[in-house]
């Protein structure tokens, strides 16, 4: 293609983002380097029982992408299919991260299943670097609730808003 046909390359990186931590700010900054716009789609609605609103998660993932310089990246919040979502985008990818066996397994089904519902758009799998392998969301709450340390794991703004949720 030349330079007047370039495509605008869209990605998704859906997630519950309870909260966002430096494994989720990692994938999503190399993830940027390899689109032109990043929409960081949070879930409104996930099964799980959640720390933070969904303004809450959103609003942690704004002052993350201001302190990383990340231009090229958006937040929004989504419900229902991220597929769907994607295509209301214009979207030709999503992103997953990757962290563990256990990891690929569920997200391997997941890939099948969207691609199944939306083969146009492609799943794009980030390994986890090695600094943030141990992470979760999950993992630091726990840490948070029992008044750990969170430098290196969250971003400052995370940290407070996990020490005024836990009173930690």
């Amino acid at each position: 293609m030349g330079e007047s046909e370039h495509r605008h390359l869209v990605a998704v990186y859906p997630g519950s983002f309870d909260p966002v931590h430096r494994g989720h700010i990692d994938i999503a900054k190399r993830a940027a380097r390899l689109v032109d716009e990043l929409v960081i789609a949070v879930y409104e609605t996930p099964s799980k029982n959640l720390l933070f609103s969904t303004d809450e998660r959103v609003a942690l993932w704004k002052d993350a992408i201001a302190s990383e310089g990340l231009t090229n990246v958006r937040v929004e919040r989504f419900q229902g299919l991220i597929v769907d979502f994607a295509r209301t985008l214009g979207a030709q990818a999503t992103v997953r991260g990757l962290r563990a066996v256990t990891d690929f397994e569920y997200e391997f089904q997941q890939a099948l299943m969207n691609r199944n519902l939306a083969p146009e758009i492609e799943t794009l799998m980030i390994i986890t670097a090695l600094p943030h392998l141990f992470i979760s969301s999950s993992l630091l709450k726990e840490v948070a609730r029992l008044h750990g340390d969170l430098n290196g794991i969250v971003t400052p703004g995370v940290a407070q808003a996990l020490r005024e949720r836990l009173g930690a």
